[in-house]
């Protein structure tokens, strides 16, 4: 008998424009979802001092336990959408 952990797979961006890093960084903290993190953030310089910060955050709530007899009875089980995390024998 095998177990594994499965999540929801979604991500989205948000994009903000200012002067200074910092204050773009909490910026977009402010707009990640409750059960998600913010994986990256890319910076684009404009003239003037602009910068335009797009950040990428990843769905990191929702995780299930799933068990089945063998690992393609397990690999089944995962719905569309999801990813398995980690598998352990029961």
């Amino acid at each position: 008998m095998l177990a594994a952990l499965i999540r929801p797979v979604e991500s989205r961006t948000a994009t903000v424009e200012g002067i200074e890093i910092p204050e773009l960084r909490a910026e977009l903290m402010t707009q990640v979802p409750e059960g998600w993190d913010m994986v990256s953030a890319h910076v684009e310089m404009k003239p003037g001092g602009v910068r335009i910060v797009e950040g990428k955050f990843e769905r990191r709530d929702g995780v299930t336990e799933i068990q089945a007899d063998d690992m393609a009875a397990l690999e089944a089980k995962v719905p569309e959408g999801w990813q398995m995390l980690s598998l352990w024998k029961l």
